[in-house]
């Protein structure tokens, strides 16, 4: 007759035999989509006039935020659940001179950078987060969510927000004023800006855009368009028409770097800045998500039952040291 002991040994090895037969693939970084949708921020043409800011609490139906006492220029001091989106400033020296990054002083928008491989998709256990297979837009929605707030936790920029001060909070984040396509607008920021500094479009035209001022000479005369660039095709979506909105200006003196362009497996926001990108709060990211990484460490654990396996043996181990032998084994 088998014993508990037997039954103990069996499990214990069954356990060790299972997990040990089972492998894990890494996952590559997931790519952005060939039509997605995005931004490009040109720090040197941005004025710090904040239209954008306010466009975005004006197409969010956000209320205005005053994290400071005097309710000057830099107020809100960074996104919230109602502040979407806001422009930073580099301040050094004197700061007589725009753009440089010694007595000088600089702008840097923050709002969501929609990755390609997102963590906060990755994260979020009842998809409430999710990324447009089309359009590659980070969407989110309210009514799946139930405010564990993981999203908030995981992204390397700090975005994803809570509502803390709403008995029915919800996360906060840009979402690409994905809400106005179907009316022909784009984004509210990229909308209003008024020296082009945020222009919206494919990520691919952007991309091209951002590389084809980085190959101009430094304060030479070029064309910067405004407002949408390109035709942005998207699903359903028909722009309202707009004028040529392009003007002539100076080449600012880049950084031979798009941000965005490799960060974190590639974001459909991309910057361009005088300023070295960590001196304006941009962080240093591998060119590979951490979702890649996390989720490949979840399948090695859960994937082939390892961890729940090795617990089992664990207890096993734990109720084999104190069980009592029976009285048929010491005979």
């Amino acid at each position: 007759m088998a014993t508990r002991r037997d039954f103990l040994k069996g499990a214990l090895a069954a356990g060790t035999l299972f997990g040990a037969g089972q492998t894990a693939q890494a996952r590559e970084t997931h790519h952005v989509p060939e039509g997605a949708l995005g931004l490009l921020y040109d720090a040197t043409l941005c004025v710090g006039c904040k239209a954008c800011v306010a466009a975005c609490k004006a197409a969010n139906g956000n209320p205005p935020e005053f994290s400071t006492v005097d309710h000057l220029w830099d107020t809100p001091l960074d996104t919230s659940g109602y502040t979407f989106n806001i422009i930073k400033m580099y301040r050094n020296g004197t700061m007589e001179t725009k753009d440089s990054e010694i007595n000088g002083y600089a702008f840097m928008k923050t709002s969501c950078m929609h990755c390609a491989d997102p963590s906060c998709v990755s994260a979020c256990p009842v998809s409430a987060m999710t990324k447009d297979p089309v359009t590659g837009i980070v969407k989110y929605d309210p009514n799946k969510c139930i405010g564990c707030r993981y999203c908030v936790a995981a992204c390397p920029f700090g975005i994803p927000k809570y509502q803390y001060d709403s008995p029915t909070g919800r996360i906060g984040k840009c979402e690409l004023c994905r809400h106005r396509h179907k009316d022909g607008h784009y984004s509210a920021c990229a909308e209003v800006c008024p020296t082009g500094a945020t222009l919206f479009g494919k990520t691919s035209d952007l991309l091209a855009e951002a590389k084809r001022r980085l190959s101009l000479k430094p304060g030479s005369i070029t064309t910067f368009p405004r407002g949408r660039l390109g035709e942005a095709a998207a699903p359903g979506v028909t722009w309202l028409p707009e004028p040529d909105q392009s003007y002539e200006g100076p080449v600012g003196h880049y950084q031979q770097h798009i941000y965005g362009e490799k960060e974190y497996g590639g974001t459909q926001v991309l910057k361009l800045s005088a300023v070295p990108f960590e001196k304006v709060g941009m962080p240093k990211l591998p060119p590979y998500s951490s979702a890649a990484t996390s989720e490949t460490i979840q399948h090695t654990l859960y994937g082939g039952l390892v961890m729940p396996i090795a617990v089992l043996a664990g207890l096993t181990f734990v109720a084999k040291r104190n069980v009592k032998p029976d009285e048929g084994d010491e005979q």
